[in-house]
Protein backbone atom coordinates (compact mmCIF):
# COMPACT_ATOMS: atom_id res chain seq x y z
CA UNK A 1 0.00 0.00 0.00
CA UNK A 2 1.58 3.12 -1.11
CA UNK A 3 0.20 6.55 1.05
CA UNK A 4 0.85 9.80 -0.04
CA UNK A 5 0.49 12.74 3.42
CA UNK A 6 0.33 16.16 2.00
CA UNK A 7 0.69 19.53 3.83
CA UNK A 8 -1.06 22.45 3.75
CA UNK A 9 -1.38 26.07 5.89
CA UNK A 10 -5.44 26.53 5.81
CA UNK A 11 -4.84 29.61 7.95
CA UNK A 12 -1.97 31.36 7.95
CA UNK A 13 -1.52 34.40 10.66
CA UNK A 14 0.84 36.61 8.01
CA UNK A 15 0.19 39.89 6.89
CA UNK A 16 -1.93 38.57 3.98
CA UNK A 17 -3.43 35.85 5.92
CA UNK A 18 -1.31 33.29 3.21
CA UNK A 19 1.32 31.02 3.34
CA UNK A 20 4.65 32.21 1.95
CA UNK A 21 4.99 27.89 0.58
CA UNK A 22 1.10 28.40 -0.66
CA UNK A 23 0.67 26.76 -4.35
CA UNK A 24 3.69 24.25 -3.88
CA UNK A 25 3.64 20.94 -3.07
CA UNK A 26 4.57 19.48 0.03
CA UNK A 27 4.48 15.67 -0.04
CA UNK A 28 6.03 12.51 2.06
CA UNK A 29 4.99 8.88 0.14
CA UNK A 30 5.62 6.03 2.42
CA UNK A 31 5.08 2.44 1.47
CA UNK A 32 3.20 0.17 4.10
CA UNK A 33 3.82 -3.89 3.50
CA UNK A 34 3.08 -5.88 6.40
CA UNK A 35 -0.68 -6.91 7.26
CA UNK A 36 -0.37 -4.96 10.62
CA UNK A 37 1.36 -1.65 9.15
CA UNK A 38 -1.70 -1.72 6.73
CA UNK A 39 -4.43 -2.53 9.05
CA UNK A 40 -2.93 1.00 11.25
CA UNK A 41 -2.73 2.75 8.15
CA UNK A 42 -6.31 1.96 6.73
CA UNK A 43 -7.27 3.80 10.32
CA UNK A 44 -5.67 6.98 8.90
CA UNK A 45 -6.90 6.29 5.80
CA UNK A 46 -10.64 6.54 7.01
CA UNK A 47 -9.53 9.79 9.23
CA UNK A 48 -8.22 11.36 6.20
CA UNK A 49 -6.83 14.48 7.31
CA UNK A 50 -5.28 15.69 10.86
CA UNK A 51 -4.94 19.44 11.84
CA UNK A 52 -2.39 20.92 14.11
CA UNK A 53 -2.77 24.36 15.68
CA UNK A 54 -0.27 26.92 17.18
CA UNK A 55 -1.37 29.58 19.66
CA UNK A 56 -0.11 32.11 17.64
CA UNK A 57 -3.20 31.41 14.97
CA UNK A 58 -1.62 28.76 12.38
CA UNK A 59 -2.94 25.76 11.22
CA UNK A 60 -1.22 23.18 9.48
CA UNK A 61 -3.24 20.27 7.52
CA UNK A 62 -1.92 16.77 6.94
CA UNK A 63 -4.01 15.14 4.11
CA UNK A 64 -3.73 11.51 4.21
CA UNK A 65 -4.62 9.43 1.09
CA UNK A 66 -3.56 6.17 -1.04
CA UNK A 67 -1.84 6.33 -3.87
CA UNK A 68 -1.09 4.37 -6.88
CA UNK A 69 2.72 3.83 -7.67
CA UNK A 70 2.45 6.19 -11.07
CA UNK A 71 0.79 8.90 -9.24
CA UNK A 72 3.38 8.78 -5.80
CA UNK A 73 5.83 9.21 -9.29
CA UNK A 74 4.45 12.49 -9.99
CA UNK A 75 4.05 13.50 -6.33
CA UNK A 76 7.94 12.71 -5.73
CA UNK A 77 8.93 14.74 -8.86
CA UNK A 78 6.71 17.77 -8.00
CA UNK A 79 7.48 17.65 -3.45
CA UNK A 80 9.89 20.40 -2.67
CA UNK A 81 10.13 18.60 0.53
CA UNK A 82 7.68 18.91 3.38
CA UNK A 83 9.17 22.15 5.18
CA UNK A 84 10.17 20.53 7.74
CA UNK A 85 7.11 19.40 9.48
CA UNK A 86 7.69 15.87 8.95
CA UNK A 87 7.52 15.25 12.62
CA UNK A 88 3.51 15.91 11.70
CA UNK A 89 3.70 12.28 9.44
CA UNK A 90 5.82 10.77 12.34
CA UNK A 91 3.62 11.89 14.92
CA UNK A 92 0.31 10.32 12.92
CA UNK A 93 1.93 7.46 12.04
CA UNK A 94 3.43 6.79 16.07
CA UNK A 95 0.02 8.01 17.95
CA UNK A 96 -3.25 8.78 15.43
CA UNK A 97 -2.28 12.40 16.19
CA UNK A 98 -0.24 15.19 15.88
CA UNK A 99 1.54 15.76 18.43
CA UNK A 100 4.56 18.28 19.36
CA UNK A 101 7.29 16.13 20.82
CA UNK A 102 6.04 18.16 24.46
CA UNK A 103 2.48 17.58 24.18
CA UNK A 104 2.41 13.71 23.62
CA UNK A 105 0.37 12.39 26.50
CA UNK A 106 1.84 10.17 28.89
CA UNK A 107 0.41 6.73 28.40
CA UNK A 108 0.02 7.67 24.55
CA UNK A 109 -0.46 4.49 22.18
CA UNK A 110 2.21 4.03 20.63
Amino acid sequence: MIVAFTLSMPTANSWNGKWSGEGRVYAIIKTFRTHKAITKVADLLRQRSFSYRWSDGWCACVSVKEVDSAEAKQLRKKSVGFAGYDWMVDSILQYGKIYASHEVPEGAAT
